[in-house]
C-alpha cells in the first residue's frame, strides 16, 4: 500500500508541471480574472510595477522589438524598444514551466546582488496570470514581469521554448540568447561579463 501511495503522489507531483493546456479560443467571462483583481494580487505579494515606456519608440537594430505587452497585475503598457537604456537581462518564463522553476533561485540573486544590471520577467504563454503572480512572489522574483499570453515575442525574439533569457546591452542590441534554464548563479554572472 506504501508503494501504491508513494506512486500516485508521484505521478501527482509530475503531473504538476507538465505545460497547460492549450488556451481555449473563448473564454467564459466566470473563468477571467478581472484587471483590477490582479492589480490588487500584484500590490499584495509586493512586485514592482512596470516602468514607463515610450509607446512611440523604435527598436534600434538589433534591438528589442516595439511592443504594446501588459505589464503582469497592471494596466500600464510595455514597449520593449523604450525600455531604459541600460544593460538589461530578460528572462521568459511560465508558472506551469518546471525547467523555469529550477533556474528561479539563481535570476532572485542576480536581481539581490547586481544593481548595474536591469533584470524584468516576461510571463509567456501563460493562461493564469493570478498563478503566475503568485509563482513570482513565492520565488520573490521582486523585479517587473511584462506578459506576453499570445506568444507575441515568438518570431522577433527567436524564441524556441522557455525558459529563455536575451541580454540587452545599454544600447539596447540584443547581445546573447540563451536558450534553456540556468544551472547556477555563476552561470549567469560568466554571461553577463562575456557579453555585456
Amino acid at each position: 500500500m506504501r508503494v501504491a501511495g508513494s506512486l500516485v503522489a508521484t505521478l501527482l507531483l509530475l503531473a504538476g508541471c507538465a505545460a497547460p493546456d492549450p488556451a481555449p479560443t473563448s473564454t467564459p467571462e466566470s473563468a477571467e480574472v478581472p484587471p483590477a483583481a490582479l492589480a490588487q494580487l500584484r500590490e499584495e505579494y509586493g512586485l514592482p510595477d512596470c516602468p514607463d515606456t515610450d509607446p512611440a519608440a523604435e527598436p534600434v537594430e538589433g534591438g528589442l522589438p516595439r511592443t504594446a505587452l501588459p505589464c503582469l497585475g497592471s494596466d500600464k503598457v510595455v514597449n520593449l524598444a523604450g525600455l531604459p537604456r541600460r544593460p538589461m537581462v530578460i528572462n521568459l518564463w511560465a508558472q506551469w514551466c518546471g525547467p523555469c522553476r529550477e533556474e528561479a533561485p539563481f535570476l532572485r540573486e542576480l536581481h539581490r546582488t547586481r544593481d548595474d544590471v536591469d533584470l524584468y520577467g516576461i510571463n509567456y504563454n501563460d493562461p493564469k496570470p493570478d498563478w503566475a503572480l503568485e509563482f513570482a512572489s513565492l520565488v520573490e522574483w521582486d523585479y517587473p514581469h511584462i506578459q506576453d499570453l499570445d506568444k507575441t515575442l515568438q518570431t522577433s525574439l527567436g524564441v524556441p521554448g522557455i525558459p529563455m533569457t536575451v541580454l540587452v546591452d545599454a544600447e539596447g542590441v540584443i547581445r546573447y540568447r540563451h536558450p534553456g534554464p540556468f544551472e547556477s548563479t555563476e552561470q549567469l554572472e560568466s554571461l553577463i561579463e562575456e557579453h555585456l
